[in-house]
């Protein structure tokens, strides 16, 4: 073995407990919202999500015992909302624990507008919208599981999405986005390099 192959800065890393905090990785960050019981909104930010395949299909992980799980469970729908680098704090405050029967009061204090296809509401000045039917649930991930729902409508910010005549790499600049470095940091994306993706690839 020659020795540009064994001179390496690798650790192994300790999986007797969960791997995700012993490093940085990068993540959407949105946010999920329902209806609970009652009829009042509950908004949770998620940044374990993604799109399920090419098609209109989108999933993220929750726990049964968030309100989020059980809340899709009765009504079948949710709505996601991908907030803009200046709505970091309302997006965190979105994770303040529920009060008991009261929910979570900080989300009155919550600027929102409603879904057209389905019962439920996006915050304002995100910059993309998501509709969805809850399509499956799949559990079994230690205490978690994988929420899937088919993305029935969707809405955005026209200056966020790109367009034919447009240059992607001055739209991220000029519209910057949120990334999560889990775990328990953020950071904003204003600079993009197109991928050297080889010619022959397909989806």
């Amino acid at each position: 073995m020659n020795e540009s192959s064994t001179v390496r800065n690798v650790v192994e890393i300790d999986t007797t407990v969960p791997v995700w905090d012993q490093f940085f990785t990068v993540a959407p960050l949105v946010l999920i919202g329902t209806m609970d019981e009652d009829g009042s909104l509950d908004l949770a930010p998620k940044h374990m999500v993604t799109p399920m395949g090419w098609q209109n299909y989108f999933g993220f992980v929750c726990t049964p015992r968030h309100a989020t799980c059980s809340n899709i469970d009765r009504t079948g729908v949710f709505t996601v909302s991908y907030p803009k680098p200046s709505q970091v704090l309302i997006t965190s405050l979105a994770a303040s624990p529920r009060q008991g029967e009261a929910g979570k009061p900080v989300i009155d204090y919550f600027k929102t507008f409603p879904a057209r296809e389905i019962e439920g509401q996006f915050i304002e000045d995100g910059y993309l919208f998501f509709e969805c039917r809850h399509y499956k649930t799949i559990g079994g991930f230690g205490e978690n599981c994988l929420i899937t729902g088919e993305i029935v409508a969707a809405y955005g910010d026209d200056s966020f999405l790109r367009h034919p005549e447009g240059d992607d790499s001055e739209t991220i600049h000029h519209r910057p986005l949120i990334a999560y470095l889990a775990p328990g940091r953020f950071a904003e994306i204003d600079r993009s390099n197109a991928f050297p993706f080889p010619e022959s690839m397909k989806k």
